[in-house]
């Protein structure tokens, strides 16, 4: 079996999917806070709160400094920076890409919307006629008995 979550990124990002883990991140830019403290804005209990914790601290996205039972945790933002530079490399693909559709739509938009257009309009006729307005040729069937066969 693959695990897909050793990757550093892979971690990255499936701890960025949950909002609440992203708010966590939102207040910890802010500076270092308590457990507690992180956990006020949120309707789900402590527990939960520290398991969201060590998904942000097992990606790397959450340092905790532990002075007795107080839990403070600050930002490590490393893990964010690799995974805004892989998004940055992808970027740049796509704005090539989008580049490249405009200048064809410049060039052979006309052509383009001559067929569209066309389309579209054999579409609209298609639709505009009821599918219930027609006959309907299929016939109703009788009701079997539920259980066993009639026969037996």
């Amino acid at each position: 079996m693959v695990n897909y979550l050793s990757a550093p990124l892979d971690a990255t990002f499936g701890a960025l999917a949950d909002p609440t883990r992203r708010a966590i991140l939102a207040r910890l830019a802010q500076g270092e806070a308590m457990v507690t403290e992180l956990a006020e804005p949120f309707p789900v209990s402590l527990p939960a709160i520290s398991k969201h914790l060590r998904v942000l601290e097992s990606a790397g996205l959450l340092e905790r400094e532990v002075d007795g039972r107080v839990h403070r945790c600050r930002l490590a933002a490393q893990p964010m920076r690799n995974a805004a530079a892989w998004i940055e490399q992808y970027r740049v693909f796509w704005e090539l890409q989008f580049d490249a559709l405009a200048k064809y739509l410049e060039t052979n938009g006309g052509k383009e919307k001559q067929t569209w257009q066309a389309h579209s309009k054999a579409k609209q006729t298609q639709t505009s006629r009821s599918k219930s307005a027609g006959r309907s040729w299929r016939r109703g069937k009788k009701s079997s008995p539920r259980g066993p066969s009639a026969s037996s």
